[in-house]
């Protein structure tokens, strides 16, 4: 990779820069999501409801321990990004290894933790009987292979800290078409059921992490991959667990909060599970743009306060929350009107049909609020201040929500409440964050001086 796929993001236009580095982000994490989204959309079509409710319910399961590792990538990031804008390539090869490093051991960990940590968490969901066992195999499959999907996220992370957005896209499109194809291979010829979506997906993940990685091992930029004699310099391993353990813990927790969020949507019927797993897929799509334009806000905001440039970091914290916004309200029209036919994608019974349209119609109008505290969040992340978004988040997502859910429930025992633990959440936290950023205390010294 040569040096002129890097993108300095401390001059030149911001709506530019955004927008550009944001559309490859985009459409990366679009055939990000398909990987799953295939899975349910083959299981759903071909093996029937019940193998859909059981992918779905392993959702928050899975988003637990990969929050946590997107939450430490998310510091790595942070950290090559500082040093990039700083100009210091020298600290920018360290970071890398040090990254790197970190991840080879996480992997390790994640896969033995992930496929213990399975039975329990089903039953904590108070998974019904009939999709346990296809949820668990599921499961255990994927994290038996979860390696792949983290290396990925690492090399991608690696790549956008330096203002690289396009190769992880291409890695992705290659990938995601591979695992469409061994979905339909193994689940609708093989008829390997539930375990063939799951192979399917492993492999694919594999496959684009074993690009990535190449492309950081051959590059001449500041951010090669030097496997001989790497080892890990402790400031930069500090400053990485500084951003990244709150943010990863305030991912994870909020993963592991949804697990109750599926327990309250779990006592209704497999056809509500269905259409709620439905609903689900379909909202990992709709946040796309703000996820991405967090993202983006992390990168822009890191490189200019690595550059000392705070004035221009916040205007292109404004710049992202008005695109997102943008962007969410034309995604929010066609999904209003068309979310019977979306919902028919992974199932055409009519009463899994009928519970996914009513999630969708009452909770994605409320994608206009959490906006903003998925922007301001990755703003302040970028800033090297991950402590206040974690707590913050974790006081919506996890406190407030389970109390709400509680409480809500056990008056009203009916599925409006349970429907609505989402969007309140994410109110309170969105007033608490603007809050916050707009008083201006995160604005403290970057992690560039402080790695010795």
């Amino acid at each position: 990779m040569s040096k002129h796929l890097d993108t300095n993001m401390t001059e030149g236009s911001i709506f530019r820069q955004l927008l550009f580095f944001s559309l490859p982000l985009l459409a990366g994490n679009f055939f990000q999501q398909c990987y799953n989204t295939v899975d349910s959309i083959v299981l759903g079509n071909f093996v029937g409801k019940a193998a859909l409710a059981a992918v779905g319910t392993t959702t928050p399961i899975i988003n637990t321990l990969i929050g946590l590792f997107l939450g430490l990538s998310a510091g790595i990031g942070v950290v090559i990004s500082q040093f990039y804008g700083a100009k210091e390539e020298e600290k920018v090869g360290q970071a890398v290894q040090t990254g790197l490093l970190l991840v080879l051991l996480l992997c390790a960990v994640f896969t033995v933790v992930g496929i213990l940590m399975v039975p329990a968490m089903l039953r904590l969901m108070a998974t019904p009987e009939d999709v346990f066992g296809e949820a668990k195999l599921y499961l255990q499959i994927y994290f038996a292979g979860v390696s792949g999907l983290m290396l990925y996220n690492l090399g991608a992370g690696i790549l956008r800290a330096v203002g690289d957005s396009r190769r992880p896209l291409y890695f992705l499109l290659f990938s995601a078409g591979v695992n469409t194809g061994l979905d339909l291979l193994f689940v609708a010829k093989f008829q390997w059921g539930i375990a063939g979506a799951a192979i399917a997906t492993i492999l694919a993940q594999f496959l684009s992490a074993v690009l990535v990685l190449g492309v950081l091992t051959f590059t001449s930029s500041s951010c090669r991959i030097r496997w001989k004699g790497m080892r890990m310099q402790k400031g930069i391993l500090r400053n990485m667990l500084v951003v990244g353990l709150p943010s990863g813990l305030q991912l994870a927790i909020t993963s592991f909060s949804n697990v109750f969020v599926q327990s309250y949507v779990n006592r209704f019927a497999s056809s509500c599970m269905a259409g709620w797993a439905a609903y689900q897929k379909i909202d990992a799509f709709a946040i796309l743009p703000m996820m991405t334009l967090s993202v983006s806000a992390t990168t822009f905001v890191g490189q200019n306060v690595g550059a000392g440039n705070w004035n221009r970091a916040q205007k292109g914290t404004r710049m992202a929350l008005g695109m997102a916004t943008a962007a969410t309200v034309l995604i929010l029209i066609p999904l209003m009107i068309w979310a019977r036919p979306l919902c028919a994608l992974f199932n055409q019974e009519s009463q899994v049909l009928d519970f996914g349209v009513y999630f969708i119609r009452l909770i994605s109008p409320f994608y206009l609020i959490a906006n903003f505290n998925q922007i301001y969040a990755g703003a302040l992340r970028g800033a090297g201040d991950a402590k206040m978004p974690m707590y913050i988040m974790l006081g919506s997502f996890v406190v407030f929500r389970q109390i709400y859910l509680l409480v809500t429930y056990q008056c009203f025992g009916t599925l409006l409440p349970v429907a609505l633990g989402y969007p309140v959440g994410w109110v309170l936290c969105s007033v608490l964050l603007l809050g916050y950023y707009r008083s201006g205390k995160w604005k403290k010294r970057s992690l560039v001086g402080e790695t010795s």
